[in-house]
């Protein structure tokens, strides 16, 4: 129902009394200086895409900050992945965990080929052992082996708070996804985050789109409305359209969809290889460095509503482990297709 100002300031205030500052206090994402660009973190009722090319680390840096907040007392985070199982992103997790970030300790790290023969060979000396035997188990197994014993302590810790979904293009539809999430914001107390993997794979029926442009213009209005109903924060990602995936460097407007996507959206941050998007200069007159460029990536903040645009930040990927280090930096480097803003 309509209300006054009066009436909303009051409500406001009420809050503010009883110690609920959810509406001032936004969740950091765990990177940094991204947190400081986009005002501390993800706030309620926001929407955030992130864009980028396909192997990119689109979903390894959506997976890491759903983790990040997950770790946070009283904190939830719910992930739908359109591309992988809820056991694939368990592994990618428990690679993740064995190099702790921030603290990123390579040593200890565990790959997944590498988890895997671990599972396998313990296993089996298990069923010879004996099918009585109960140290078979993937918990026991896990937590028996020094690689992944500490790995698995450490997701123990948010399991609880951390909602998997394994969506489907075909049936999780918006009208899925918004009862879900309001399920899960009267069961959390409203202290939820919603994560989307991906935005064009959202399934729309009973509507219907002529085109896949009109498709993403529902999608995201409907992402955008469940934000602002709900009062959650949504992050979702976003593809690159063919246009984006031969362009020398990818923008907000490469991205598969219509205008709506600019236009609905709070924060836009676009992913690049850093490596790709280095100014020739750089790459001729220090090739030996330049290669090395190739495991960072280059978050820019192509959109903010709140804040400054065009701002760049670079992370190093940590692939064979699925972790960025979130300790990231600006860009010191000159890049191609800069633009110019005005202060």
């Amino acid at each position: 129902m309509p209300r006054t100002l009066a009436q909303v300031m009051n409500e406001a205030n009420d809050m503010v009394v009883r110690g609920d500052l959810t509406e001032y206090v936004p969740l950091p994402t765990g990177f940094d200086p991204l947190d400081g660009m986009i005002g501390g973190g993800l706030r309620k009722t926001e929407l955030v895409l992130l864009g980028g090319a396909q192997g990119i680390g689109k979903t390894i840096a959506t997976l890491q900050i759903a983790r990040n907040i997950a770790m946070r007392s009283g904190q939830f985070a719910f992930y739908l992945s359109y591309e992988h199982t809820e056991t694939h992103l368990m592994n990618r997790l428990l690679c993740l965990e064995s190099i702790n970030p921030p603290e990123v300790d390579l040593k200890q790290g565990i790959r997944l080929k590498d988890m895997y023969d671990v599972i396998i060979a313990e296993r089996a000396k298990s069923t010879l052992r004996g099918a009585s035997d109960s140290g078979g188990s993937l918990q026991t197994i896990l937590r028996e082996n020094s690689k992944t014993a500490m790995a698995l302590a450490r997701m123990n810790r948010y399991a609880d708070r951390l909602i998997l979904v394994k969506a489907s293009p075909a049936v999780t539809t918006l009208r899925a996804i918004r009862e879900m999430t309001s399920r899960l914001c009267d069961a959390t107390g409203g202290n939820v985050s919603v994560f989307v993997d991906y935005l064009q794979k959202i399934a729309i029926h009973p509507e219907r789109a002529t085109d896949e442009g009109e498709k993403v213009t529902i999608v995201v209005e409907g992402l955008k409305d469940m934000a602002l109903a709900l009062g959650v924060p949504v992050w979702a990602i976003v593809a690159a359209d063919r246009e984006g995936l031969k362009a020398n460097r990818l923008h907000l407007f490469h991205l598969r969809g219509s205008s709506a996507l600019d236009y609905e959206c709070d924060i836009a941050i676009v992913m690049n290889n850093k490596y790709h998007i280095l100014s020739k200069e750089h790459v001729t007159f220090n090739p030996y460095q330049a290669r090395q460029f190739r495991d960072w990536v280059v978050f820019t903040i192509e959109k903010n509503r709140a804040g400054r645009a065009m701002q760049d930040m670079e992370f190093q990927l940590h692939a064979p482990y699925f972790a960025f280090d979130p300790r990231g930096q600006k860009v010191q480097q000159q890049l191609i297709d800069d633009k110019i803003i005005e202060s």
